[in-house]
């Protein structure tokens, strides 16, 4: 058990093409264990040091402001803010087509 914040999230777009998600974390806040069902593109707001945690173990991830990166749909993870300062991105999840 851990005593971690939850990670604010914010949805700003969802419709048949996209779902947008502003997350906002305080120091050693986190999402929580999820699993994403679409693929998705990150965009960090701030510089963003990330303690993923997922079935094999953990990982530190440095994000620079303004950066990007996308990933498939099907692990499940746990993100937590390892830095010492707020950070916050914004998730879009990519709608399969119909």
């Amino acid at each position: 058990m851990t005593n971690r914040k939850q990670a604010i999230a914010t949805e700003l777009v969802r419709d048949d093409r996209v779902v947008v998600t502003r997350y906002d974390f305080e120091q050693n806040s986190e999402t929580g264990w999820h699993r994403h069902e679409m693929d998705y593109v990150v965009v960090a707001l701030t510089e963003c040091q990330m303690l993923i945690e997922d079935q094999a173990g953990s990982s530190t991830v440095n994000v620079a402001r303004g950066e990007a990166y996308s990933r498939q749909a099907g692990i499940a993870h746990n993100v937590v803010n390892a830095g010492d300062q707020a950070m916050s991105f914004v998730k879009t999840e990519l709608v399969p087509a119909k």
